[in-house]
């Protein structure tokens, strides 16, 4: 849900990609339209009368607003600067080898897949990917069983390499990265790899394997730990294939 915003907070909500029409439909007042809703359905947000005015949109209808905007940015902070390089480096390395990848992620909620995506030439490299994030949705995509679910105690880098061999196979790509870690705010036990920060991240290969678990270092913050994982992941596809460990076969 989105909720409305004091006129000092633009700059905020500028990052966040949102974009402020000229008058609110409601009081006149400057309002405010997440970008991420344009596809079928507008909110309109404003700071005065703090009410809401949903647009519904055919899925062919082109953006209406009810006043020409007077500001807009369109997220193009997205990716994040350190996951865009990330992304971009590892992108590059892939259409110059001419290989694929695919993703099994978890915790990342996605952004790895996001972030490979938004590099130009994307469909050369990228071959697919799953969130992971849920038991259930392991089970229904990723070959585990009924056991895998008894056994499981949090995300491990031998239980990511399982997941990144799996969709590899699935998809048939050069290589998959598999990621899982505990984002926060709270840990979810009492285990070093349950506390908020934590990632496990495993690259696999024809010949080789490639994992790495640390913590990030930033605490309890959901998001902040979420993009530190896409990067590390990415920064450990880059590692495994500039390394030769996936010419060698090495599993380290």
């Amino acid at each position: 849900m989105w909720w409305c915003r004091e006129s000092r907070e633009i700059p905020e909500t500028l990052r966040l990609g949102l974009v402020i029409t000229s008058h609110c439909v409601n009081c006149s007042q400057p309002a405010i339209t997440p970008t991420s809703m344009i596809w079928r359905t507008t909110h309109q947000v404003h700071h005065t009368c703090n009410r809401i005015t949903i647009t519904r949109l055919s899925p062919h209808s082109p953006i209406r607003f009810s006043r020409p905007a007077t500001i807009s940015h369109i997220m193009s902070d997205f990716p994040p600067a350190e996951l865009k390089a990330a992304a971009e480096q590892v992108a590059a390395l892939l259409r110059e080898r001419n290989e694929t990848i695919s993703v099994a992620e978890t915790a990342a909620g996605g952004l790895i897949s996001a972030a490979l995506l938004s590099t130009p030439g994307a469909s050369r490299v990228y071959k697919g990917g799953l969130t992971l994030y849920t038991l259930e949705s392991r089970i229904a995509f990723a070959g585990w069983t009924q056991a895998n679910v008894d056994k499981y105690d949090g995300p491990t880098p031998d239980l990511v390499a399982g997941l990144a061999s799996h969709v590899r196979q699935t998809l048939h790509s050069t290589y998959a990265v598999g990621e899982s870690g505990t984002a926060g705010p709270t840990a979810s036990g009492k285990s070093r790899n349950r506390q908020p920060g934590y990632v496990a991240v495993a690259v696999v290969g024809d010949k080789g394997e490639l994992s790495r678990d640390f913590d990030t270092g930033l605490g309890n913050d959901r998001q902040a730990n979420m993009v530190a994982f896409a990067v590390g992941a990415l920064k450990v596809v880059h590692e495994f294939i500039t390394s030769g460990s996936a010419d060698r076969g090495d599993k380290l």
